[in-house]
Order: structure tokens, then sequence, then C-alpha cells
């Protein structure tokens, strides 16, 4: 089964069940949230959440304001995920702060950039149904392990494993989305179908993850605090 969707480039990736707030501030996604919002009442207010392979974000604009003619040209990932918009805060500039929650995983067959925005004709990637017992076993050590990477790399917030989903599926989509990795890493877990196969790689890339944390003893610095002149003693 196949449909058309309105396609949102970005930098990273969406899960099903993940909450992903955006400001919007091109005049091309400006277009798409009102297209959205005016949808009659019931319909799917949602558009697909796509990674980036090649390219940028915010198309690059000239002096005037005006986009450049074909710079906004981006390579997409294959597999994505709709984002179902669940808030909206139109600004007075006219942009847009919005909420969004991923829904469900696409594979692009074909896209189409002929309108203000992207759309895709997309085909529906199948969802797991009730967990089988080796994505139950599976989940039982990813949690285990998880909570070992989140102590090293959040100390001082022990208590958040015990919020961990016990259901496989979900588990795996928030492990995905939370846990350090590369956006290649995630879109190879976005794309992968059944749930115990994402466990069971996750797994793998947790220990990884970990082994790399004990070896250097260290966590990367955030941006900000780089950015920061260093303190006179």
């Amino acid at each position: 089964m196949t449909a058309r969707l309105p396609v949102f480039p970005l930098g990273t990736v969406l899960f099903p069940g993940l909450v992903l707030p955006l400001h919007i501030f091109e005049e091309r996604y400006r277009a798409l949230i009102r297209d959205l919002v005016q949808l009659p009442e019931g319909a799917a207010r949602e558009f697909g959440v796509v990674a980036i392979q090649a390219g940028w974000e915010v198309a690059p604009t000239a002096p005037d304001g005006r986009p450049v003619p074909g710079g906004g040209e981006v390579t997409l990932h294959e597999v994505g995920c709709t984002a179902e918009l669940r808030q909206v805060n139109e600004l007075p500039d006219g942009g847009f702060d919005i909420v969004t929650v991923g829904r469900r995983r696409f594979r692009i067959a074909e896209v189409d950039r002929s309108a203000a925005y992207l759309t895709a004709e997309v085909e529906w990637l199948p969802e797991p149904g009730s967990a089988d017992e080796a994505a139950e076993l599976l989940a039982a050590r990813v949690i285990s392990v998880f909570r070992q990477y989140l102590g090293l790399i959040r100390p001082e917030q022990q208590d958040i494993s015990e919020q961990l989903p016990e259901d496989p599926t979900v588990l795996s989509h928030l492990v995905a989305a939370t846990a350090a990795l590369t956006v290649e890493d995630r879109q190879r877990l976005l794309a992968i179908d059944d749930t115990t196969t994402r466990l069971r790689t996750e797994l793998r890339l947790l220990n990884r993850e970990a082994a790399l944390l004990r070896q250097v003893r260290a966590v990367p610095v955030p941006l900000e605090e780089l950015a920061s002149p260093p303190t006179p003693n």
C-alpha cells in the first residue's frame, strides 16, 4: 500500500512514539504547516520526517532573502517516519513552534520536488505485532546494558533507569532515539522491520559504546562549555 506524504528533511532520525518539537521558520515549511492545519477535522495531520544523507536542512538564500534556485537540493535516506502534528503555536513573525509524535515507518518510492515543499510516494513498512519470547528475553538484556550505559553518561540521573518501558518494541525505539549514536546507526535501526533484530543490534551497539566510555573514562564536553572562555583561577 502506498501513499503520498509531504516530506520534511532533517539532520536527525524520528522513531515511532517519540516526541519531536520543531521550530518552523523557512517559508516552504511554514506553507506545509499551514496546509496541515487547514485540513478538515479528522484528517491525518502528519508529514514524513526523513534524515538527510547529503545536503543541508536549511536552503541557502540570496542577499535579498530569496531561495537560491536549486540550492536546497538534498539527498535523503530511504526510510523515514511520519510525524503527527499534536501542538501548533503560530509566532508573530509567521513561523511556528510545533510538537509532533512519530507514528509510522515508511520507505520512499519516489520524491517530487515540483511543489513548494517536498512530497513523496511512500510504501508503509510492516510493524511488529505482539512480542515473541526472543524479543522479551532480549529486551531484559537491553534494559540491563542500557542502565549501565546511562550510568556512564548520566551519573547524576540514577533514577532514569526506572522509567524504561517494558514493551520490547517501545523500548527498542526509545533506546535508538536516546543513545548517543550516529545518524547512520539510528537510520539502520529505523530500517529494521522486526523488534528482535532491532534489539539484538542495539545490544551490540550499546556494548560497543559502553566499552568505549569505560576505556576513555570521559564523556564528550557539551558544545556550550567549549564555547565558553576559561574561568581565571
